[in-house]
This record gives structure tokens, C-alpha cells and sequence, in this order.
């Protein structure tokens, strides 16, 4: 079945954080919020790259799972939570957890998605008022 974005709901990689698989991607708006114009206190140039990222991980995974985009796994590769933590090697010992039923090589995708997130924002879900 196709979509219209690289995840859907409640499948497969969850790395946007709190908005995770709920992005409408013919508006560029989250669910349940005004207009396009709308969008809070989000940053887009950092959506974007969240965006781009869970798109490199899907394709990087159904590489390492030998499989299509469906037949993934459930996992979720959290961003924030990897970003909170203090350095590297406790992020790859993270990631590799996830990974463990995993029978191919993971460690050239651990050095890329590090590569990817270092400098990255955390994106947190807005306070209402």
C-alpha cells in the first residue's frame, strides 16, 4: 500500500520524537494544529532534517534487515533520547540494544546515524498554555 511519507504510524523507525509517524505530509502541518502557518514553536530547518533522517534510517534498515520497509522490525530509534545522552558510546551501546536481532554488520550504520544526529536539536513537545 503506498503513503504518502517514509513512515506511517505506529510503524518502524520513530525518530521525530513527539510527533513520531503523526506529520501530515501534504501540508507540512501536525495533526489537531491550525493552518500550515501554524506550526508553534517548531523549527523547520530541524523538522526537516529529522525528516531526512528517518528516511536515511528506513533505507538503512531495510538494507541491514535484507527486507522492505514493512517487514521491518518494530524498533524505535529515539533521537531525543540518544541526544540526551552525555556522548557516543553510550548512544552506540543504544543503538547496538536495538539492534540485536539484527544478523548483518551494524556498526558502519551506528557511525553514520552518529555522524548524522551530532549537532542536531532535540525537539520537545510545546508546553500549552
Amino acid at each position: 500500500m503506498a503513503h504518502n511519507g517514509p513512515a506511517r504510524a505506529g510503524r518502524g523507525v520513530g525518530c521525530l520524537g513527539p510527533w513520531a509517524g503523526q506529520w501530515d505530509w501534504g501540508r507540512r502541518r501536525r495533526p489537531g494544529v491550525g493552518g500550515a502557518d501554524d506550526d508553534g514553536p517548531y523549527d523547520h530547518k530541524e523538522l526537516r532534517k529529522r525528516l531526512n533522517l528517518e528516511e536515511w534510517i528506513l533505507e538503512q534498515l531495510t538494507r541491514l534487515y535484507d527486507c522492505q520497509e514493512e517487514e521491518i522490525p518494530e524498533l524505535e530509534i529515539d533521537v531525543d533520547e540518544l541526544l540526551d545522552m552525555e556522548s557516543d558510546d553510550p548512544r552506540a551501546a543504544r543503538v547496538k540494544e536495538l539492534l540485536v536481532d539484527c544478523y548483518k554488520p551494524t556498526e558502519a550504520f551506528i557511525s553514520g546515524l552518529l555522524d548524522k544526529i551530532r549537532g542536531m536539536q532535540k525537539l520537545s513537545t510545546p508546553k500549552k498554555k
